[in-house]
């Protein structure tokens, strides 16, 4: 156990040391110059565990979102299947590619995310095996690099990889201030503001109708009648 603790404790000094000083750290590249060192758990020998890579046939390609609302394209390779607490539990393992050799990553959620630890999730790496049986550690968990800034884009857990109990072992949430309960508040706190809508100018009330003036009745001038014509008088003879 203490050797495991020296080991533990060195590989958390240097990533301190990385942190506080290398060109690629978020905190350097940030200009965050105030690091203080990274926060832990208690490390606890009951989150080391042993696992077991159930592979699928073939690898499936998968689509994790990002804090940027894009997705970060990975290869789902299996599910990892260990017992914790007296639960049987599974989590996806995915390999992101060229570049990382054999090396695949777990992300996760569970009990303290958003509260103790980071909301939208941590990560586990692995190096692959022929035998596929691992050491699943938790006491080296560890956060994405957006947990800590918002200039890097990073994967979040599918929901098949929400652990239903609490995972109090490896990194804890960096800031207070930079703890969204889920993922999705990760993404909505990234996403530009909507425009206000316009409001409409009130209308004016309308002008009461004039009202029509009934129509004028035509009168027919009736024609005068001619004089009656008198009788013509007899002549005398």
């Amino acid at each position: 156990m203490s050797e495991y603790l020296d080991e533990l404790e060195t590989e958390r000094t240097m990533k301190d040391q990385f942190m506080a000083r290398h060109a690629e750290s978020p905190f350097v590249q940030a200009s965050m110059y105030d690091f203080q060192g990274l926060l832990y758990f208690p490390p606890d020998e009951k989150y080391r565990i042993p696992a077991s890579l159930e592979r699928l046939k073939e690898p499936k390609e998968a689509f994790l979102r990002t804090n940027r609302d894009g997705q970060a394209a990975m290869r789902w390779l299996g599910d990892l299947r260990f017992t914790l607490g007296g639960r049987a539990l599974r989590l996806r393992v995915y390999h992101a590619g060229e570049g990382v050799g054999t090396s695949v990553f777990i992300p996760f959620r569970d009990g303290t995310s958003g509260r103790e630890s980071y909301g939208p999730g941590r990560y586990l790496t692995l190096e692959l095996s022929e035998s596929d049986t691992y050491e699943l550690d938790f006491n080296r968990a560890f956060n994405p690099y957006c947990a800590y800034t918002d200039t890097f884009e990073c994967g979040f857990p599918p929901a098949e990889n929400d652990l239903p109990i609490p995972i109090r072992a490896g990194e804890k949430v960096w800031s207070a201030e930079r703890n969204p309960r889920t993922p999705s508040s990760a993404v909505i706190a990234l996403l530009p503001p909507r425009p206000a809508a316009k409001k409409l100018p009130a209308k004016a009330p309308a002008a009461p109708k004039a009202k029509r003036a009934p129509p004028k009745r035509r009168t027919t001038a009736r024609r005068a009648s001619p004089p009656a014509k008198k009788p013509a008088r007899k002549g005398r003879r």
